[in-house]
């Protein structure tokens, strides 16, 4: 579509040291679950790097939703430090959509997602569009966080759950040792005999993979090793989120 203007509605935290971004919609912006938009700062100054003024982010509405969102870990970047800087109010230009992780059309075949932290953001979007929907695609996701205080879009994720029978979540939690809050479920590491067991009796699954790079990386060798066809896989690599 190119780029468009827009500006920020609302601000919030979704998970310790996270935060969503609600922006104004622009007329006749489409773009299917698990895509992606690039955002450009305001105001950039001589001489600044792209990397300083543009990044791009998984769209973590659906596309029925009234605005647009992203979720971003706000680490001390100089890009990072210019958005948290930004007023509600505040314009900026989006440039997309684009990217091609997205569910398959068959929705006989089950998806799995995998998600390693913000990863679940294209996820959400997805998630979001078939309980709207009401598909009929099994949908489970595979969701991986240190802490629930790291875990984005949780509470939302299990209230999804609740209301679509279609969908499933199984999240584990790696690092509750250092965690303030309480977590009654797994806490191990995505293996093999873990994954197995979660995608018994789904319809010939494909499975989709978003997260930091080592994490897309391991999941993508789990995968293989556990009998996977390499074209039922698919993966999108979360930079400096």
């Amino acid at each position: 579509m190119g780029m468009e203007h827009s500006k920020i509605l609302e601000r919030e935290e979704v998970a310790q040291g996270t935060m969503a971004f609600h922006l104004a919609k622009p007329a006749g912006f489409d773009f299917r679950p698990g895509q992606a938009f690039e955002i450009q700062l305001p105001g950039a100054a001589p001489g600044e790097s792209k990397e300083e003024r543009c990044h791009a982010f998984s769209i973590v509405s659906a596309p029925h939703e009234s605005e647009l969102v992203f979720a971003t870990r706000m680490r001390d970047s100089v890009y990072k430090r210019a958005l948290a800087a930004l007023p509600v109010g505040a314009e900026l230009d989006i440039d997309g959509p684009f990217g091609s992780l997205t569910l398959h059309k068959n929705t006989a075949r089950a998806g799995v997602l995998i998600a390693g932290g913000i990863g679940v953001t294209p996820f959400m979007s997805m998630l979001r569009n078939a309980a709207m929907q009401q598909s009929q695609q099994d949908l489970l996701l595979l969701y991986s966080n240190r802490r629930p205080e790291d875990s984005a879009f949780l509470s939302e994720l299990q209230a999804l759950e609740r209301t679509n029978p279609k969908f499933r979540l199984k999240a584990t939690m790696t690092d509750m040792a250092h965690s303030a809050v309480d977590w009654s479920g797994d806490t191990q590491t995505i293996d093999r005999e873990w994954l197995q067991q979660a995608i018994e009796g789904l319809a010939n699954p494909i499975f989709y993979v978003a997260g930091p790079p080592s994490m897309v990386a391991a999941m993508q060798q789990l995968l293989l090793s556990a009998g996977i066809d390499e074209d039922d896989v698919r993966s999108e690599e979360f930079f400096g989120y």
